[in-house]
């Protein structure tokens, strides 16, 4: 992975802001800590941050301009069938300069401009410049794995890898308050709009293309959707293992130390078991939780470690680990985001980024495959059993118990009450519920109302909801899932703490390849009333070890509650939410945030603890960058 940046002007006040791009270029250093370069043509000046992986040497140094200079790139990502489109332009006669895929894809875009796109097996972001058609292309990847914001208007578009890059440029940094409602509720900001209203996300699998006369956008991949494959159950695991075991191979191509992330779930697992039969002595890594033993899994992690004889590294994490980590893990977010895992990867990559430059992850097997437990619950709410009959009659109790996630009997009656509520919503009003970690009353109440952009957030909404017709059905929602869970919260965090530590994450489960067949997949062979995952877990039953079928998944709470009511006390009381700066800032409702604080103290604090995480931090973000 790397950083990219850059403008492309329409106006005069336009090139005045050529300036900037070295400053944005130095915002992306951690991105590619391993060399810098600028590109500046007729309209357009590029900036590109390196981190190493395919040719190391100078020659693979960015921006990449072809030799007669009419051609320049900056790209992002890793270009994995790279080697085919090499023979075939050597064959025609180029002479390649270097051994990296940069160059590989400068040629294809030369060649077949945003067609090309089509043929990229990887995940990238993409600035590529012709001068003399003074001509920008920006691309993102069809997942979405890698990112690329931008902000355009009279004079000028520009963009960059992350928001600190677009801030660079001195733009303007007015809050967009339906994103900032719908954070509250998300804990990220959904869809293409940010938490600026004058930048944009470009979406996953879409491509803009910038000259004189403006900017337009066209999509170039959309998963499929509505088809049915015609193939039968055995016939689709023999397929899902070929298609898996190639997109492992591919992601193995690197001329730097390569390991891969271990949790001891059945995502990682599967993609250790693969990548152990490609290479010698396969790095892995897992961290375990000393104060919280009940979510510590490494065991299973060195069970499969052992069984696939891999170098494998624990990395033993105390409740002050956490704590020590989490100033470093916000003051580098550009923009609010509060899942607080984030911390646990932040920790993961930094440790595994002593030894490896690119770690595999099993990201994205969950939204695929129906993995997490709402799957369940949509799936039992449109086939209830006895179970849900019986939960539903008891409804009432459920609203009447103890709620809160810090301890297995509360949490259960939690999940018990959200599925109740849930089941009467209508499938769109469900899903968001479900997804979301506040009601829409709690940004309604904690927001003051000059604030308070409602319509605009039900408006976004919408836009998430879009590929979900009304209808249950499961399919619809794992396709929600993959346009709003996993590109606004997983891939993001993964992105950010990764690239915050000069690490790679590559993720096989998201190969196009992979995705367009799982969608064609029936859906009672991902899952069912009694399994997730189904057809994953089915395909490799045999290849990992038995245990790691009989645990049960616990995930991971970051211990925010104790934090909030012991060392961080302080810092909320009479700081970040202290009355000084609520009033100053005027944009919260104090009286709302007192209720929360009691909450958090209280035996009951149902999920204080995330409402004030989320609050906390979007007030380090609001210091950073509005004091």
């Amino acid at each position: 992975m790397c950083g990219i940046t850059g403008i492309y002007a329409f106006g005069s006040s336009g090139f005045h802001r050529f300036a900037y791009v070295e400053d944005a270029v130095k915002t992306l250093r951690l991105r590619g800590p391993d060399g810098s370069g600028t590109y500046q043509g007729d309209v357009a000046k590029l900036g590109h941050t390196r981190l190493s992986i395919i040719d190391t040497t100078d020659a693979g140094a960015q921006p990449f301009t072809d030799p007669t200079g009419r051609y320049s790139l900056v790209y992002n990502g890793e270009f994995y069938n790279y080697l085919g489109f090499r023979n075939e332009y050597e064959k025609e006669g180029i002479k390649f300069i270097s051994n990296c895929d940069t160059e590989v894809l400068l040629y294809l875009l030369i060649k077949e401009g945003k067609e090309g796109l089509k043929k990229i097996n990887g995940c990238f972001s993409i600035a590529f410049y012709d001068n003399e058609k003074q001509e920008l292309l920006l691309a993102r990847d069809r997942m979405g794995i890698n990112p690329l914001l931008y902000y355009q208007d009279s004079e000028c578009l520009i963009f960059g890898s992350e928001m600190k890059a677009i801030l660079a440029y001195q733009i303007r940094k007015n809050i967009d308050t339906s994103s900032m409602f719908n954070y509250f509720r998300l804990n990220y900001t959904p869809g293409e709009q940010t938490i600026l209203q004058q930048v944009r996300r470009l979406r996953p699998g879409n491509c803009m293309i910038i000259n004189q006369t403006g900017a337009s956008i066209e999509a170039f991949y959309r998963i499929p959707n509505g088809e049915t494959a015609d193939i039968s159950y055995n016939e689709a695991m023999v397929q899902l293992q070929e298609l898996l075991y190639a997109s492992v191979k591919r992601r193995l191509i690197a001329d730097v130390p390569l390991g891969s992330f271990l949790s001891g779930g059945i995502d990682s697992s599967v993609i250790v078991a693969l990548a152990s039969g490609m290479t010698s002595h396969l790095n892995t890594f897992s961290i375990g939780y000393r104060d919280e033993p009940f979510f510590d899994e490494t065991s299973y992690a060195e069970l499969v470690a052992r069984k696939f004889n891999t170098n494998h590294t624990v990395f033993k994490l105390s409740n002050d680990d956490l704590l020590h980590q989490m100033p470093l893990v916000l003051d580098y977010l550009d923009e609010p985001f509060a899942d607080s895992s984030a911390i646990a990867v932040h920790i993961l990559s930094m440790h595994t980024r002593k030894t490896a430059t690119v770690a595999l992850s099993g990201d994205g097997a969950d939204e695929l495959f129906a993995g997490y437990n709402k799957h369940l619950a949509h799936y039992k709410t449109i086939y209830p059993g006895a179970r849900e009959h019986i939960a539903g009659y008891f409804g009432w109790l459920w609203k009447q118990l103890p709620q809160s996630r810090n301890n297995s009997l509360t949490n259960k009656f939690r999940q018990l009450n959200k599925y109740c509520e849930g089941k009467e919503l209508s499938a769109k009003d469900r899903y968001f519920a479900w997804a979301s970690f506040a009601s829409e009353q709690h940004p309604t109440g904690l927001i003051k109302e000059n604030f308070l952009n409602k319509t605009g957030a039900r408006m976004q909404r919408e836009e998430c909801l879009q590929y979900m017709k009304g209808k249950s059905e499961m399919n619809e929602i794992l396709y929600t899932d993959m346009h709003m869970v996993l590109q606004n919260d997983m891939l993001t965090k993964v992105d950010l703490m990764s690239m915050g530590n000069s690490l790679e994450v590559r993720v096989p489960f998201l190969d196009h390849t992979v995705v367009d067949f799982v969608f064609k997949l029936p859906i009672e062979y991902k899952i069912d009333g009694t399994m997730k995952k189904r057809i994953l877990q089915d395909t490799f039953r045999s290849t990992l070890p038995e245990e790691l079928y009989r645990r049960p998944k616990h995930g991971f709470e970051v211990p925010l509650l104790k934090w909030m009511r012991n060392e961080l006390w302080q810092t909320i009381d009479n700081d970040l939410l202290g009355p000084r700066f609520i009033g100053e800032q005027n944009i919260f409702n104090y009286p709302y945030i007192q209720e929360l604080k009691s909450k958090l103290k209280s035996n009951n604090p149902g999920d204080a603890q995330l409402h004030i995480w989320a609050l906390m931090v979007f007030q380090k973000w609001w210091k950073k960058y509005y004091m």
